[in-house]
């Protein structure tokens, strides 16, 4: 089939997207050209294993129904999925989903579909970030980028000299395990040492336990459930100057600025892109994150790298993996 006419057949088609997080699980319809419709969302609300996983097929269904009913109308499914994706039988390892190690995630959608046509292309979510951010975002047009995506979790997308970096096991990115601080706590074997301080998880549970510790404590938390406390409450309540939650976040800070200087000083980025759910309410540290970067990273590096706010609006990770497919269409595998 000529060029021309097989684009022409393929621009009616859908890509579906879904990213999965730690708590909740989005999904939109892209068109080829680009343009995302029809966002949902489902949350885990506790659901873990197989449970977790029909929730995924059930959001799928509800985007395949939404998309007009016509399976033979998608031509692929991107997934970006929150921990390691094992390419060569598309299990995955979530540590924030309990009873997904090496759950069969690829093998379930494919159960589900029913049809080989469809392609389906599974990545983590680090790397949909950042190729959702040069695609669509702030990385447009860049060759040597990180995107640092904090939510309940912390992952890094690295692209070094026009190339994703994946590593030996696909594991290349997992920041969450950089070890800063001393001595070495057993607390830190789950998630690693800069998750357990500076994830979204991490910046709740620590405020949590330094409430708890604080008897005479009067602030903004005195009159909250404890255990309902959000990592929304306490970035609220840090621009408030409660003691507690500037404690918790100039923590959080020091160790998002000792990271990505040590990222700049191994990899000589062009840009730094700051995104995932922490990266709303913390958007406006970004200044204060690069000001503790200049005092640990290379100096000549650190003056050449922008710190930088996402551009995808919290879609990164929907658009990075409608991106997977594109390029798949495109190039007849994934980059």
């Amino acid at each position: 089939m000529p060029l021309f006419l097989k684009f022409i057949v393929m621009s009616d088609k859908k890509i579906i997207s879904i990213d999965i997080g730690g708590t909740k699980i989005s999904g939109a319809i892209f068109s080829i050209e680009g343009n995302m419709s029809h966002f949902t969302k489902l949350y885990l609300n506790g659901r873990y294993g197989d449970e977790a996983g029909k929730l995924v097929i059930e959001l799928l269904d509800k985007l395949i129904s939404d998309s007009g009913k016509d399976i033979n109308k998608i031509h692929g499914i991107g997934i970006s999925v929150p921990g390691i994706i094992y390419s060569e039988d598309g299990t995955v390892w979530a540590p924030n989903i309990e009873g997904w190690v090496k759950y069969p995630l690829l093998n379930t959608i494919k159960r589900y579909l029913n049809n080989s046509d469809i392609q389906v292309c599974i990545e983590s979510d680090r790397t949909c970030y950042l190729c959702g951010e040069l695609w669509q975002g702030a990385a447009k047009g860049s060759e040597n980028v990180v995107y640092i995506g904090v939510g309940t979790g912390i992952g890094a997308g690295i692209m070094v000299d026009s190339k994703l970096l994946h590593g030996f096991g696909d594991i290349a990115g997992s920041v969450g395990w950089m070890a800063l601080q001393i001595p070495y706590s057993e607390e830190y074997d789950k998630c690693g040492c800069f998750e357990y301080y500076a994830s979204g998880n991490g910046i709740c549970n620590r405020a949590i336990e330094l409430i708890k510790q604080s008897l005479d404590y009067q602030g903004f938390f005195s009159d909250k459930v404890i255990e309902d406390i959000t990592t929304k409450d306490i970035f609220e309540a840090y621009y408030l100057s409660d003691p507690i939650a500037t404690k918790v976040i100039n923590k959080a800070i020091q160790f998002w600025g000792m990271a990505s200087a040590n990222i700049v000083s191994l990899l000589n980025p062009e840009k730094i892109i700051w995104g995932g759910g922490v990266f709303g309410p913390a958007v406006k540290l970004i200044p204060e994150i690069y000001k503790e970067a200049c005092m640990w990273a290379q100096p000549i590096s650190i003056k050449q790298v922008e710190y930088l706010p996402s551009g995808c609006s919290g879609e990164a990770g929907l658009k990075g993996a409608a991106y997977l497919v594109l390029k798949h269409i495109k190039y007849g595998k994934q980059i």
